[in-house]
């Protein structure tokens, strides 16, 4: 690849993980977080989504969204990834409304249907055999209830008529569409500004990209694909891996091996050697979840890897 090419794949954004630290500590605590999040140079804050995900463990991602933006004026926010089949598209316009009128052009929205845990699906009276389904439902409504003009749907799960929701956001919300599977690639292509990749290669992520942009050229969309990534921050490796797969094996319940092929461990430097040919690949946004000795380490970790990357 060119240089002058190269530099252009470059112009990404990597985020750090809001983590309950900062969203939910004590206030000096939260402060100094999000200030140490800006002067490390971190593109961007993401929150996650969860009802009761395995063992209860959750939290409500417009909510971590909002509490974010606020803490951190100076970074934009991304949810990934919001399970927006869980709520109705009309609700969910207008909290999207009021988060981007109080933070216009700050806010990023990924959708995904909730693949791990099926259970989590069913408490919420969804029946997980029609997540996918639901799922193009409420992105379809959601363009329309968020174009600022009255809107109506009829389908299997919802009707409404004439639904208005205003102001619509200026500039409008991007939304991108996280999953592995063949539906989650095509629904990136119809529904989607992007696609959210997560535990692929970066020749899968290649090959995603081009299959979404070719499905989907007829939108005229400005295609933006990011990618959800744990890492592991530590001088030492094998401490870095010890901690990391300590922290998914809580969360995941599955061994750590199942992801460790795409969860890369070590120095920043050796974490963006690892995320590079990702971005040469066509990713923008990182999503990097990172496990370190401290909530200050892992920002710190992040911003080095953003700089990394664009050096």
């Amino acid at each position: 690849m060119s240089e002058s090419k190269l530099s252009e794949v470059m112009k990404i954004s990597v985020g750090a993980l809001a983590d309950p630290e900062l969203l939910n500590g004590a206030p000096a605590r939260r402060r100094a977080l999000s200030d140490r999040a800006a002067a490390a140079g971190v593109g961007h804050l993401f929150v996650a989504d969860h009802v009761s995900f395995h063992t209860g463990f959750g939290m409500d991602g417009l909510i971590q969204a909002a509490t974010a933006a606020a803490l951190a004026p100076e970074l934009s926010i991304h949810l990934g990834v919001y399970l927006l089949a869980l709520r109705h598209p009309v609700l969910v316009a207008r909290q999207l409304s009021t988060l981007c009128e109080a933070a216009p052009g700050r806010i990023a929205l990924g959708v995904g249907v909730g693949g791990e845990d099926r259970h989590e699906i069913e408490i919420c009276g969804v029946d997980p055999r029609t997540r996918g389904r639901r799922t193009d439902a409420c992105l379809q409504a959601l363009r329309g209830l968020l174009s600022g003009e009255p809107t109506s749907a009829d389908n299997e799960f919802f009707r409404f008529e004439e639904a208005w929701i205003r102001p619509a956001p200026d500039p409008p919300l991007p939304i991108t569409i996280g999953g592995r599977s063949e539906a989650a690639v095509r629904r990136a292509a119809r529904h989607g500004d992007g696609w959210l990749g997560v535990w692929c290669s970066p020749q899968r992520f290649a090959a995603v990209r081009q299959q979404i942009e070719s499905e989907g050229a007829a939108r005229g969309v400005a295609w933006r694909h990011g990618l959800q990534v744990w890492v592991g921050s530590d001088a030492d490796p094998a401490r870095a891996r010890e901690r990391l797969a300590r922290r998914m094996e809580g969360i995941y319940r599955v061994p750590f091996e199942r992801f460790e092929k795409y969860s890369p461990v070590g120095p920043p430097c050796r974490i963006a050697d690892f995320l590079r040919p990702y971005a040469e690949a066509g990713c923008r946004d990182f999503n990097v979840m990172a496990v370190a000795e401290s909530s200050e380490a892992a920002l710190d970790a992040v911003g080095e890897i953003a700089s990394e990357l664009a050096s």
